[in-house]
């Protein structure tokens, strides 16, 4: 007879778990007969003493299996995801675009976690935005339209969004085998037929280097391959804000200006980047490079920004926000952080950078948190930028009664979270590290 005691006790003890044992255990915290807390006590274990290959895959199998899995009649159906990162908001840019190119594209999107911030929450900033669509709405629509995003269902790997919220709350997060199971769960269920994966690293990252990020990126390829999807993994920079905004209303704006052509480079670039390698997987293009070039027409041609602004109309959103930023919710209150000194930006302190977004509200502290759209943060100066003694360097977002909270905020961020040299890094980083393509 099986329990969670012993369960727990085995992995704790660094043994491996069975398939037989892992399965009792996530049907049982589904049936109730598992508790949060006996959840969070193995969550934990995990995170300190690991899983296996088998058992992640023993994993993946119980909680893809949880729920309803779609299967889609339509061709060219692909998805991206990405292992979160600060102002990370290229879904917004990078679906639009490969849709436009003729990838169909199914979003079912996850909420923040930790010190990043989550898209479904960044595209609620969007007044009447609905993602909570049913399973056949989202799969008519999708073969319909193309394009589609909503939140996780209860329907769709059902036992990922209990473990998902435990692992946000519970210091959990930065585990291979449990990032591998909770995307690929929700990947594999929604049907997609290949999966783009951006593996964030860095100091704003779930994994800190380029070696963690590998592992991570061989153990997406090799489940994905397992159920025969084409696969693309590219592992990309997180040690300072992607584009200059961070924040949910903040985002959904940097996003339109990209769509619009106007958007920070290094945010267009890898944007185009994840949507050419979506055409490419969905055999619209032979190459990832000729994917590239049939995203960055859908740009330039201002088709990936109708097919954005259509999706917001069609999901119960106001898609006069492409042209109105007003209608969004936005903090009344800026804060200019200026430089200190003279000198070059040398390094951010990313996770941090995402913490004072969280402590402003735009992000969450417990499960429950509501989340506050308009506050963030704004930057106008990035890693190897000069800087010149009372210049801006970035702007805090916030409300009335925060400022006590700011002044503090502005303080660590000078003193902490922003670095300083009288001469320029030498070493800038890269935006994309590496890309890798398998085939079934």
């Amino acid at each position: 007879m099986l329990s969670a005691y012993e369960i727990i006790a085995k992995k704790r003890d660094g043994l491996e778990l069975s398939e037989e044992e892992i399965k009792w255990f996530i049907q049982g915290l589904l049936a109730g007969k598992v508790a949060d807390y006996q959840m969070s006590a193995l969550l934990m274990a995990i995170y300190l003493n690991g899983f296996s290959s088998k058992e992640t895959a023993s994993l993946t199998d119980v909680m893809l299996y949880s729920g309803k899995t779609l299967n889609f009649n339509a061709q060219h159906v692909v998805d991206k995801h990405s292992t979160g990162g600060i102002g990370d908001k290229t879904s917004f840019i990078l679906a639009p675009l490969a849709a436009a190119c003729g990838v169909r594209v199914p979003m079912i999107a996850g909420r923040g976690l930790g010190h990043t911030g989550g898209t479904v929450d960044k595209v609620e900033a969007i007044p009447g935005f609905k993602t909570s669509l049913s399973l056949e709405e989202f799969q008519r629509t999708l073969e319909k339209e193309g394009l589609v995003l909503i939140g996780q269902t209860g329907e769709i790997a059902p036992a990922d969004k209990i473990i998902y919220g435990l692992r946000d709350v519970t210091a959990t997060i930065e585990s291979i085998p449990l990032i591998t199971a909770s995307i690929m769960s929700k990947k594999l269920a929604e049907g997609a037929q290949g999966i783009v994966m951006d593996i964030k690293v860095g100091n704003g990252a779930f994994m800190r280097n380029k070696a963690q990020a590998r592992k991570l990126a061989t153990s997406i390829r090799n489940t994905g391959l397992r159920f025969n999807r084409n696969m693309m993994t590219v592992i990309s920079d997180m040690n300072q804000p992607l584009g200059n905004a961070v924040g949910n209303s903040l985002e959904i704006i940097e996003s339109i200006e990209t769509l619009k052509g106007k958007g920070p480079k290094d945010l267009t670039d890898l944007s185009l980047h994840l949507a050419g390698g979506m055409v490419h997987l969905s055999g619209l293009a032979k190459t990832h490079s000729a994917g590239i070039r049939k995203a960055r027409e859908a740009l330039k041609s201002g088709k990936a920004l109708k097919v954005f602004k259509e999706m917001i109309k069609r999901q119960g959103g106001d898609e006069k926000v492409i042209d109105d930023y007003g209608i969004l919710p936005l903090a009344n209150n800026h804060h200019v952080v200026a430089a200190s000194r003279n000198g070059y930006i040398k390094k951010m302190e990313a996770t941090q950078i995402g913490l004072h977004v969280v402590q402003l509200g735009g992000g969450r502290q417990k499960a429950s948190d509501k989340i506050d759209f308009g506050v963030g943060l704004t930057f106008h100066k990035k890693i190897g930028d000069r800087v010149k003694e009372g210049e801006p360097i970035l702007t805090i977002h916030h409300n009335e009664n925060q400022k006590e909270l700011v002044l503090k905020m502005a303080d660590d961020l000078l003193e902490r979270d922003i670095s300083f040299s009288t001469t320029k890094p030498q070493k800038l980083p890269s935006l994309i590290y590496e890309t890798q393509t398998s085939w079934y």
